[in-house]
């Protein structure tokens, strides 16, 4: 880019005298800008011309000139960004932002927020971390979760305002009788993000592929084959009933990419950047519902920004700020709610914890304000005695039943269980219990070896749209269950889950699910420690913004007025 370049070296000379007038030779700026006396006269040319300087030189070798710099770099670097972005050059714009943290900060404000670049309806977010790549799958962060479901679709989906799923690429389905066939029927006008007609063929390999994952083998363990049986539908013939199936399918985790292109979906918006400090998404022309109000959605990544000061623009991964970092107080509070994820502590049943000190180690959790006293954010959790609203924790009698002398405790992210770690093990030495705490740096068990041995557990439990499914699907697939659960334990929970989704009454199928966690709550198996608390801020003129479970919003239902002319 070579009015990057320039600009650089334009930046050079600006240091010199922090833009005062100067008297120089062509030989003294161009020391200055590593470059020879033979260019320095070409910059100085194209920048004068440009309007950034005005040069004056005097006749004669190794004469003298008048330098003086007209335009700041900063007023320069952010015209050259508005140009970029109103253009579509989100490259370029990278290029140009590529400068010091508080010097982003201010360049960035006024292209932050929802706005009409270039006639294009656009909204910009920053965002605190990098992106994880968004592989077939199950994904760790909400981010990439919730990306996953505006890029990809699947045969079915959940929307707003409903825990049952409905139709996405199969606009229907139905089932048989004995609940070992199911027919889902397909859209016949489906297209993918790079314009090609979807055919059912690619479909059913996409989910062959999905099935060869090892956590969606287990969470489609009874499909026995998927078969074309028309050019628009496919069939799942299964092992046993599991009615179920229409939520699997529907979960951010079996959204269908390309076979041959996994970058490319169907969903509302298509895959434009995908790197460590932009993410661009652009609507999808073709997709098979209602079309995206927005043009395009843009992350905008610096991590460098917010090591010092996450309150810039995301105070926390539950709580994002959609607008100018420096202006937060413009910011309006559009959508908020407490999470149904929950952070969990778990212990391993029959090993070195007697039920009676298990029972005790969750008293003194949820009966000495341990979670309430956290030092936290304000606002930013809730403790919580629930699962789910209603599946309660179960109340024992107060038990003394002394600790042993050593217990250990494993846990991954949120940053939040860092400090319930470290309380819980001060709290615990008063006990004489001596409490090793090991971090698992990650959002999630996968990789992690110590899960076999450790006493105590605590995690996040994401919850998608379906709550009770979500929790299902926990079971199932997180590796945490085999490796606290003996081998017994574990095979008879899988035989449980089985009967559970051969129950074709959804109410029953809750209430026997929730049988299943009733149990872990009281064998103090599972215990509840604390919600998020969601909350999404926008500026002004960013309209239909609504919370989901995870807690972002459908980008397909944002919108931005027209401008004013």
């Amino acid at each position: 880019m070579r009015l990057l370049n320039r600009l650089n070296q334009y930046q050079r000379l600006w240091q010199i005298s922090a833009g005062e007038t100067q008297s120089t030779s062509v030989t003294e700026l161009a020391a200055h800008c590593f470059c020879s006396d033979r260019h320095m006269r070409t910059l100085l040319r194209q920048m004068q011309d440009a309007g950034w300087l005005r040069w004056q030189s005097q006749s004669g070798r190794g004469k003298r000139g008048e330098l003086q710099l007209l335009i700041a770099p900063e007023s320069i670097r952010s015209e050259m960004l508005e140009q970029a972005l109103n253009s579509g050059q989100q490259q370029n714009a990278l290029a140009l932002a590529q400068i010091a943290p508080d010097d982003l900060r201010t360049l960035l404000n006024p292209f932050l927020g929802g706005l009409w670049q270039n006639e294009t309806p656009t909204l910009r977010i920053p965002y605190y971390r990098p992106l994880d790549p968004l592989v077939p799958g199950f994904l760790p962060g909400r981010a990439e979760q919730h990306l996953a479901g505006q890029i990809f679709s699947g045969l079915t989906r959940f929307v707003s305002h409903s825990i049952q799923p409905q139709g996405d690429l199969a606009h229907h389905w139905d089932v048989s009788a004995d609940g070992l066939c199911w027919r889902f029927h397909l859209h016949a006008t489906l297209h993918w993000h790079n314009g090609d007609t979807v055919t059912a063929a690619q479909l059913q390999e996409s989910l062959q592929l999905l099935l060869q994952l090892p956590a969606l083998q287990k969470l489609f363990s009874s499909v026995a084959d998927i078969e074309i049986t028309h050019p628009w539908c496919l069939t799942f013939k299964l092992h046993r009933p599991d009615f179920w199936l229409p939520y699997r399918l529907a979960s951010y985790g079996s959204r269908l990419a390309h076979p041959q292109q996994p970058r490319v979906g169907t969903g509302p918006f298509r895959l434009v950047t995908y790197s460590r400090e932009l993410v661009r998404l652009e609507s999808h022309d073709h997709y098979h519902l209602g079309h995206p109000f927005l043009k395009a959605v843009e992350f905008w990544i610096t991590p460098q920004l917010f090591e010092q000061d996450l309150g810039t623009s995301c105070r926390h991964p539950v709580q994002i700020a959609i607008g100018e970092p420096d202006e937060l107080h413009h910011l309006q509070p559009v959508s908020n709610g407490i999470s149904l994820g929950f952070c969990y502590l778990a212990q391993r049943p029959g090993a070195r914890l007697s039920p009676a000190q298990s029972r005790r180690l969750v008293q003194i959790i949820h009966h000495t304000s341990l979670v309430q006293t956290l030092p936290l954010d304000e606002n930013l959790i809730t403790p919580s005695s629930e699962l789910l609203p209603g599946w309660q924790m179960p109340e024992w009698p107060a038990e003394q039943a002394p600790l042993p002398a050593k217990l250990t405790l494993l846990y991954h992210l949120p940053v939040e269980l860092h400090i319930m770690a470290e309380q819980l093990r001060l709290y615990l030495a008063t006990l004489g219990c001596e409490l090793t705490v090991i971090f698992h740096d990650s959002k999630n068990w996968d990789g992690c070896t110590q899960l076999a041995t450790a006493d105590l557990m605590m995690g996040d439990r994401l919850i998608g749209e379906t709550p009770e499914y979500t929790l299902e699907q926990w079971l199932r697939c997180d590796p945490l269950w085999p490796n606290l659960l003996s081998a017994p334990q574990f095979a008879h929970l899988q035989a449980t889950l089985d009967a559970v989704q051969r129950q074709a009454n959804e109410q029953e199928r809750y209430q026997a699910l929730r049988d299943v966690f009733d149990t872990l709550m009281d064998n103090a198996t599972l215990t509840p420690l604390f919600n998020y608390q969601y909350r999404i801020s926008a500026p002004p003129g960013v309209e239909g913004i609504h919370l989901n479970t995870r807690g972002w919003f459908d980008f397909a239902e944002a919108w931005l007025p027209a401008p004013a002319r």
